[in-house]
């Protein structure tokens, strides 16, 4: 089972970084995690609906990434209490066109970090609510690591039980979420037959 990462924040070493890291660490037995380059959501330009028919290289590369991947894991920071609007863009140059885009009834999960005591709990929930509405499947829970500076240690590990405890639990559901869906696309398959 495979599963993309998509680190909300440029920063390299940023705590939704971390966090993404800590997230391959706890993963399932048979559950592989990618982590998206960065340096890809930086060339993407801002959405211009007059490029939809030839969007650009990095637009392209970033829907073939999704749709290759069983299942989307992002991990977001809070900016002004909403999702970064690079992020944003990204998902909207994705979402086009809507009845093909490769996060349509893609299961995805979202986690976050931020150094306030909340963990970007509203970018959270923006964040799901735009991937529901490109069509995705998203895990409904909030998974976040508030107070970042103290929540990981000085090699960037994620150090609070109870952080880990949930982030192993929201990677398990989704992984879960993902098998669901791939014996109903089974079970289709075998009804087409």
């Amino acid at each position: 089972m495979r599963l993309l990462g998509i680190v909300g924040s440029l920063r390299s070493d940023s705590y939704n970084a971390m966090l993404m890291r800590a997230a391959g660490e706890n993963l399932p037995s048979g559950v592989e995690l990618t982590v998206l380059d960065a340096s890809l959501l930086r060339e993407i330009p801002a959405y211009d609906e007059d490029l939809d028919d030839l969007p650009p290289d990095a637009v392209e590369e970033l829907k073939a990434a999704i749709a290759e991947a069983d299942g989307i894991l992002f991990a977001t920071p809070e900016y002004n209490g909403s999702i970064p609007g690079f992020l944003k863009n990204a998902l909207d140059w994705v979402s086009r066109p809507f009845e093909h885009n490769p996060l349509r009834n893609k299961p995805v999960a979202v986690i976050s970090a931020s150094t306030g005591m909340f963990g970007a709990v509203w970018a959270s929930a923006e964040l799901r609510k735009v991937l529901g509405l490109i069509g995705a499947r998203a895990l409904d829970r909030d998974t976040p690591v508030g107070m970042a500076k103290t929540a990981f240690d000085e090699s960037g590990a994620l150090v609070g039980p109870e952080s880990v405890e949930a982030l192993a639990a929201t990677i398990a559901d989704l992984a879960e979420l993902i098998r669901e869906r791939q014996e109903h696309l089974a079970a289709q398959q075998a009804q087409a037959a």
